[in-house]
């Protein structure tokens, strides 16, 4: 008697089913949730320094709230487009340092709010069309060296005559029509892609002893050698722009992705050693070096870093209120909004909120990282690394000058200070560990599934 098998109906693989009818992911449940408390955030930050320096309610509220929520519920559709699986709390996050430097700049620099709010829209703007065009990460080390190209061009491009718009001592800015931004705020994301490739690339032969002295193997120098050259001269390049900030930026994270590819100490002996030995030369050599350092150790009190040192001091625990003039008159005070937001969020909400600014960093440097540890590959893990390390250091250079634990550095707050460039590269930047975060998630779910995701064998070939 013949007998009958019944096959299971096939299911179609989930990457195949369209979005619309998969419903919402869990993850995005919970960004849209957080960005939904971040918004109101914003909004009650915004109503209290309105209360407390006009008191009364200040008007258009509901339009206030309608377009901070309306930018937010923007980028979380274009991840529940893009980026289903990707990371639910590093969009939140920038959401709400970038709401509560706008607070900021509202209350002491009214004209430059619109203009910061302008600016946030290019960057979500930005962020959408970085998930559409790096639609794979490994798509951004194929073109490594066209991306080194556009680096070196951005590094150049303020010390070109007609070109460059210097401002007081520091050549950072360049000018094309109306429009004036920093573009090595955009380069330096360039350089991080160029350096994980290469170390990616090379990454046996700068951990593996392979040259003989004697009897003994030791680390071939020469697969280090080019590059070396090359953040030379990037760093003679920052220095002739006069920004210590950015050179001390682009060094550290170098340092950072030399170690995480090698595990090599020798090579954070030597970084440190290189570090002092130029550290030394610079103070001798470049007057704003000195000029910093001076002011670290004897600030007087009518500079702009003292008013900075006694204004964060000025806020206590609870903070002085939203609203009020900060103690050394917020006014006359141009630079309260760009090097020195840090300073007046601690007078504004004092200890706190200061304390609230840092967790908020150190939770997306934690999710960063956690995005890293997840990446699909050397080259993605590196990136992610580079960019955490970037946004991490960047804000504790500019935090620990304003409280005085540093030198003063001079560059800005990411997504807090006032400022178009540096707004719409940070944005660029989690647009990118975004992408990484879903390429790493898809990874997990291929494991738990046993079915490869499409276009993974070509992946695996090509890496």
């Amino acid at each position: 008697m013949a007998t009958t098998t019944l096959l299971p109906a096939r299911v179609s693989p989930v990457w195949q089913i369209p979005a619309w009818r998969r419903g919402p992911k869990p993850r995005r449940r919970t960004e849209l949730g957080l960005l939904v408390f971040a918004a109101l955030i914003t909004v009650a930050l915004y109503v209290i320094a309105e209360v407390g320096a006009k008191g009364k309610l200040p008007p258009h509220i509901g339009p206030i709230l309608a377009v901070i929520l309306g930018i937010a519920l923007v980028a979380h559709m274009a991840n529940r487009w893009l980026a289903p699986d990707a990371n639910a709390v590093v969009l939140p996050l920038a959401a709400l340092l970038n709401g509560i430097g706008y607070v900021v700049i509202v209350r002491f620099t009214p004209p430059a709010a619109k203009a910061q709010a302008t600016w946030a829209v290019v960057g979500i703007v930005c962020y959408i069309a970085i998930l559409l065009a790096v639609r794979h990460t490994r798509d951004m080390d194929r073109y490594r060296y066209l991306l080194l190209a556009a680096a070196i061009a951005m590094l150049i491009a303020p010390l070109v005559p007609h070109i460059g718009k210097p401002i007081t001592t520091t050549r950072l800015w360049i000018g094309i029509g109306p429009i004036v931004f920093q573009p090595v705020e955009f380069a330096k994301l360039l350089l991080v892609v160029f350096f994980a490739s290469y170390f990616a690339e090379n990454k046996e032969l700068l951990s593996i002893p392979t040259a003989r002295v004697g009897n003994r193997l030791v680390l071939d120098p020469r697969p280090l050698v080019p590059i070396l050259l090359f953040w030379a001269f990037a760093m003679a390049v920052i220095a002739l722009e006069d920004d210590v900030g950015f050179a001390m930026l682009i060094f550290t994270m170098f340092v950072v992705l030399l170690w995480v590819t090698t595990g090599r100490l020798a090579y954070i002996v030597f970084s440190i050693v290189l570090f002092a030995a130029g550290a030394f030369a610079a103070a001798h050599l470049f007057r704003q070096v000195s000029t910093r350092v001076e002011l670290w150790l004897h600030a007087a009190p009518n500079t702009q870093l003292g008013y900075g040192f006694f204004d964060f001091a000025h806020g206590g625990i609870g903070g002085s209120g939203l609203g009020t003039d900060p103690l050394a008159g917020a006014y006359s005070w141009m630079h309260i909004t760009t090097d020195m937001v840090f300073a007046a969020i601690g007078d504004q909400l004092g200890f706190i909120g200061a304390a609230a600014v840092v967790m908020a960093f150190v939770l997306l440097v934690g999710s960063g990282l956690r995005i890293a540890q997840a990446a699909r590959s050397d080259f993605s893990r590196l990136v992610a690394v580079g960019l955490t390390a970037v946004l991490g250091f960047q804000a504790f250079f500019i935090m620990a000058g304003v409280t005085r634990l540093l030198p003063f550095s001079g560059i800005t707050l990411p997504f807090v200070a006032y400022g178009g460039s540096s707004l719409i590269a940070n944005y660029a930047l989690i647009a990118v560990l975004i992408r990484i975060s879903q390429e790493g998630s898809s990874t997990e779910r291929e494991r738990e599934t046993g079915v490869s995701l499409p276009g993974d064998a070509e992946f695996r070939v090509a890496n």
